[in-house]
Parts: C-alpha cells; structure tokens; sequence
C-alpha cells in the first residue's frame, strides 16, 4: 500500500452534519490504523452558499470529537492552502489541459436556452433530460462553433462554463474498497460543468486537482458521491493521473430510526435528539439547533456511537477507546446498507462511559452543574454523593436529581403516598425511627435494624421501604436509602422521619 494521506473535505454551508462527523472519523481511523496523515480541506468553492461560522464550527466540533488533523487551514502544510477558494489561480490549468486534449469544451448556452432544452426533451418523453453525449451538439458550444467564432465570444466576455466531453457508450469500471466492483456505462452520464466564467471551479474539477496535488492515497466519503464516482475516475484518466489514482471507499447512509431514508435536522426535532456534534445557531434566524456536546454527551461516548455506525469490529465487544478504535479499525468491516440511528443506544454509550470515569472526575465535572443549580454542597461528601448518583444517571446533570442529599426535599412523591401510606404507617416508620435513633447509623446497621422490625412483626418491606425513601428524599425511587441515610446522618434523617410522618399523619 502506498503511503496512506486521507482527506476530510466539507463544505462550510452550515453546522456539521453528525453523518459528516461520522465521514471525518472512518478517515481519521483509517490513517492512524495505517501509520498516516488526516487533513483538514474546507470546499468553498460555492460562495452563494457560503455561511458565516461555519467553518470554525467544523474545527471546534473535530477538536471536541478527539480528531487532530495532520493539515488544515489554520495550522498549514506543505499542500496547502488547504480553503479552495484560495487555491483558485490553481485550476484553471487543468481546465485549459482538458479542452487542449479535446476532453472539454467551451459551453456558452444561456439559463433560457438550458431551460428549452430540458422541455424540449421533456415534451419527446426522455426520462431524463441533461447535456450528454445525445444533445450536445444541438447546443452553443466550441463543439458546434468554429474556433473564431468562441475565440470571439471569449475576447468579448460572454459568460460560458467549461463541461466535461463524457466519451459516447463506454464502461467506467473500479474498484470500491467497501462496494467491491462498480461499473457504470457513460450513457448514464451527462456533461458536467467543470469551470465557471467567474474564475471558480465546480466541486468535481476542484476535487480531483487537490486530491491529486495533496497526493490524497484514498477518498473515503459518503455514499451519495457513488454517482460522481464515474465522473471523477474518468476526469483521472483524462488529465493522466491514473497511476497516482486514489483508491475510493463510499460509506453507507446514517438512516433515520423510523422509516427508512436517510437521517436529517427534522428527524432530530421530530424525535427528540440533536443531529449536530455542537449547537449551532443560524445567524440570520436566530434558530438554535442542539449539540451533543451541550445535550452532555461525553465526547468519547459520541465517538464510540457513530463507530457503530455502519462498521463492526467482528467481535462482541461494544466500548472503544479511540486508540483501541484505531488499533481494530478497517474499512473491509465497513457494511454495504445503511445503519439506523438509535437514539436510546446512544443514550446507553454515555451511561456505560459516565459509570468508568472515577469518582473524582465525576466531582470536576458536577460542579459546575451544582453551582448553576444554586445547590449548597459539602466539598468532602461530593465523591460520596457521585458515588451513590451515578449507576443511574446517564448524564453528569442527571446526578442532580439527588439534591435532596444536600437539601430537604420540598415536597413528597404523590404517587407513592397514595398507594402506600395507610391508617397505621405513622405508627410503624416512628417505632422504625426510634431503633434507627439507637444506632451507630451505619448502611448496614440500619438495614439489619429495619428487616429484624419487619419480621418480627410480620410486616411486608412493600408496605414500609417505600415510604420511609419517600419521607427521607421526597422521591419514589433512588440509591440504597440506607445509604442514602448514612450519607445524610443520623441528625438529618431522623428529623426528616418525624416531620414527614407529622405532616402526613395531619394531612
């Protein structure tokens, strides 16, 4: 294998797509698994489309996702510039080499006389009217003009584009490390716009010059680029680079979780998840579209879940690292169909890496949630309280739903009460609370004292432990509550006992 150099190349329309991402890490992987390079190459080569932003938020959301890039417009290389529209004095020479080599042409047909064309074929039943190989030599172009004539035009600075002249019946056949064999006859193809008279080339002429001349080894990149595909080896052949070629990968579609198609923003609004790695906010709506990061998604989480997407590693094991996901990546283990997004599974990647961070990592990141909150916390009780939060928090905010540890609840679970307190509960959890009064108030004291009252009275622990949870943190369900007590003391939860079954006994 040659030396591997893989590119990730978006386009700075908008925020970055989580499909987009999912692009950027298969590249990544790739050239960390084969020992090379991931640049960074941002095609704006269509300035109407260009939006204010979007660039840094490409570089922000790699760097949130762990992907450090080898090159890219802001820390330079030896290819760049690495933004296109600073490559643009570049590719007019490679348009001039086509034409000189008779594999394009000067195209100066009008929007109207484009439109005519599309209605005329329309009106005689083509299925699919485009300028190809049938009609090109209808329309006004230096392939039906003598040289003077577009020499003229050109003098004159008429608008024209420079189209690619795709060769009548021909078999372009190659090879998709993912796909396998792909073959497509050139009828299928029409003769795409290659250079505009403003200076700018199309994505295709643009495209396959900086692969050539960043010497990119493979183009791994989605699946709704297989139809270029043909297009882009044929452009190889015609400017004479087939021998420095570079291998082509197309990755299968993230499809939404119900239905079929492909995912997109409305999915994400419609079910309740973001589809961008960042919240984005559109400057000229004001509309803010949400992020994983902000969601509380860990980053590793995140990575892990578009991993899955798409590629397996051939064994049972679901939680990689990214250098175990370097260490076991390889775009043979890439599927052919598309992979439904779940949302709950995603959920469940952010849990099992919530649950391996260390209590004291866990501290660091809950602060911040604490404080916004207005929660007045012990600093020395914290990893005790993370401790017992976690194992059922899929966020780090999640963990707040246990401020009644450093707070008295300020009202109970209405449910549980119905359904639990009886005539004789107060009796029961105040003879319950007064052997708890007697203890040295450890987890396992207060357990043992509480089943030897329940049994000794024949009582059932449905009928009493829910109740006794409900009047110590207001909540139906939660950590052990006698670690929950223990956590409290014995002060704090027996005052919480007597009060709550005062105030329910006189309600």
């Amino acid at each position: 294998m040659r030396d591997v150099k893989v590119r990730f190349a978006p386009s700075p329309t908008g925020p970055l797509h989580m499909g987009g991402v999912r692009t950027a890490l298969f590249n990544y992987l790739f050239a960390k698994a084969n020992n090379g390079q991931f640049i960074l190459r941002i095609e704006d080569t269509d300035q109407a489309r260009f939006v204010p932003g979007a660039e840094d938020y490409i570089k922000e959301a790699l760097e949130w996702t762990g992907m450090h890039t080898d090159e890219d417009p802001w820390k330079g290389g030896d290819f760049g510039p690495y933004r296109q529209s600073e490559r643009k004095p570049m590719y007019r020479q490679y348009a001039d080499q086509l034409i000189a080599a008779g594999h394009a042409y000067y195209a100066f047909d009008t929007a109207e006389e484009l439109d005519e064309m599309r209605e005329r074929l329309k009106r005689a039943k083509v299925p699919n009217p485009q300028y190809n190989a049938a009609i090109r030599m209808t329309m006004k172009n230096s392939l039906t003009m003598s040289s003077d004539e577009v020499q003229a035009k050109l003098d004159a600075g008429e608008p024209y584009t420079i189209r690619v002249k795709i060769p009548r019946n021909e078999e372009v056949r190659f090879q998709d490390i993912i796909r396998g064999w792909v073959q497509v006859n050139t009828s299928s193809l029409d003769d795409k716009v290659l250079f505009k008279s403003d200076g700018m080339p199309t994505y295709h002429l643009a495209n396959i010059v900086d692969d050539y001349t960043m010497r990119i080894s493979h183009v791994i990149r989605g699946e709704e680029w297989l139809p270029s595909a043909p297009l882009h080896i044929l452009l190889y052949r015609f400017l004479g680079w087939e021998d420095v070629r570079p291998e082509f990968a197309h990755l299968p579609l993230i499809l939404r979780p119900d239905g079929n198609g492909k995912l997109s923003k409305r999915d994400g609004d419609r079910l309740g998840f973001p589809v961008f790695p960042l919240e984005w906010k559109d400057q000229t709506t004001g509309e803010i579209s949400s992020g994983y990061r902000e969601k509380g998604f860990f980053p590793e989480a995140f990575v892990n879940m578009l991993a899955f997407l798409g590629w397996n590693p051939g064994t049972q094991q679901e939680l990689f690292s990214m250098d175990e996901l370097i260490e076991t990546f390889k775009l043979e283990r890439v599927g052919k169909s598309g992979s439904k997004f779940d949302a709950d599974k995603t959920r469940w990647y952010n849990q099992q890496y919530l649950r391996m961070k260390s209590d004291d990592e866990l501290v660091q990141l809950l602060i911040p949630y604490l404080e916004r909150a207005g929660i007045e916390y012990s600093t020395e009780k914290l990893p005790i309280f993370v401790s017992l939060m976690k194992e059922r928090a899929v966020f780090v905010e999640d963990m707040l739903e246990g401020r009644y540890l450093f707070e008295r609840p300020a009202s109970y679970d209405d449910q549980t009460i119905s359904k639990k307190w009886k005539e004789n509960s107060g009796h029961i959890i105040s003879e319950i609370t007064s052997l708890f009064e007697d203890s040295d108030f450890t987890a396992d004291q207060l357990n043992e004292i509480f089943t030897t009252y329940l049994k000794d009275r024949e009582i059932g622990m449905g009928a009493v432990l829910p109740l006794l949870r409900v009047l110590v943190s207001g909540k139906g369900a939660g950590p052990s509550l006698f670690d929950i007590m223990a956590f409290l003391g014995k002060a704090e939860s027996i005052k919480r006992l007597r009060d709550g079954v005062q105030t329910l006994s006189n309600g």
